[in-house]
Order: C-alpha cells, then structure tokens, then sequence
C-alpha cells in the first residue's frame, strides 16, 4: 500500500522523467482542493502529504540500494503544491478564479521542476541529506523556491505590463 501512495497510485511509474509526471499530476489535484476549500484545504493538504509522505517514503524504500528512486513521487506532489501557493494566495485575495491566473500555473511547474532537477544550493543540500525525510525535504525546498520564483515573476509582470 506504501507503494502505491508513493507512486501516487502508479503515476510515477509512467516513463520517461516520472517527477515530470508526479508534478503534472500534481497540478488538477491541487485544483480540486483548491475549489473543495480554497487556501486553508491546500496549505492542510499540502503539509499533511509533506509529513504524512515520510512513512511512506521510508516504507516504500525499505530493503532498496536506491535513496531516492525515481517512481516516488508523493514527495514531487507536496513541492509542486507549495510552488502554487502564490497562485492559490492570488487568487483568493483578489477574488478571481484560480484557473485565470494560468500564467502562474505553467510558471509554478516549470520553476518547480527546474529546482529540483537543478538542485540548487538548499535544495542539494536537503538532496544529500539521505533517509525519507532527505528524499521529502529537497523537493519542500525545492517548492519553496519555485514559490519565491513564481511570486516575483508575477510581481514583475504587473509592475511592468498592468
């Protein structure tokens, strides 16, 4: 069962780049928390998969030589989640549908995606930490860059184009 969650119910089984596909996944389930509860049910959302995703990680990679293996992906679903905090944030504050600040959606994943294939600096850092927490915490730092990213380009945008 561990496994199953781990993989996001098979998502990241799919090939080539699995994390692309867990992140993808990621983005209507996101959505939907969003419409069931708005901010409150996606921040709850996100720090219960976030800590409730380390068992499973641990379980999932017990008896593995692998630390990180590539078909775990419930740890790409709580760092693409924080990357669209400010989207959802956005959203509610100004009163507007989440889908209309879309911009921010492709911007969100693509940052996301690019921190935790880049692993820079936190997030490497976080990477080689090793252990279920090590393999959760890159792609939570990795999110939180690709937050702060996806915060500042729409900052930019409206200051320069609105």
């Amino acid at each position: 069962m561990s496994r199953f969650v781990a993989t996001l119910f098979g998502v990241g089984l799919i090939r080539p780049a699995p994390g692309t596909w867990g992140s993808l996944a990621a983005l209507p389930l996101f959505w939907c928390l969003y419409v069931a509860g708005g901010v409150w049910l996606t921040s709850l959302a996100t720090v219960l998969v976030a800590v409730g995703g380390v068992p499973v990680i641990r379980a999932a990679t017990a008896g593995s030589a692998e630390k990180d293996p590539g078909e775990i992906v419930i740890d790409e679903v709580a760092g693409q989640w924080i990357a669209l905090f400010p989207v959802a944030y956005g959203a509610s504050f100004a009163g507007v549908d989440v889908l209309a600040l879309w911009p921010g959606w492709v911007a969100g994943f693509v940052f996301f995606r690019l921190f935790d294939i880049w692993k820079p600096w936190l997030v490497g850092r976080a990477d080689r930490m090793g252990g279920a927490w090590g393999v959760m915490l890159d792609d939570l730092v990795a999110g939180a860059f690709a937050a702060l990213a996806t915060f500042f380009l729409g900052a930019v945008w409206h200051v320069v184009f609105m």
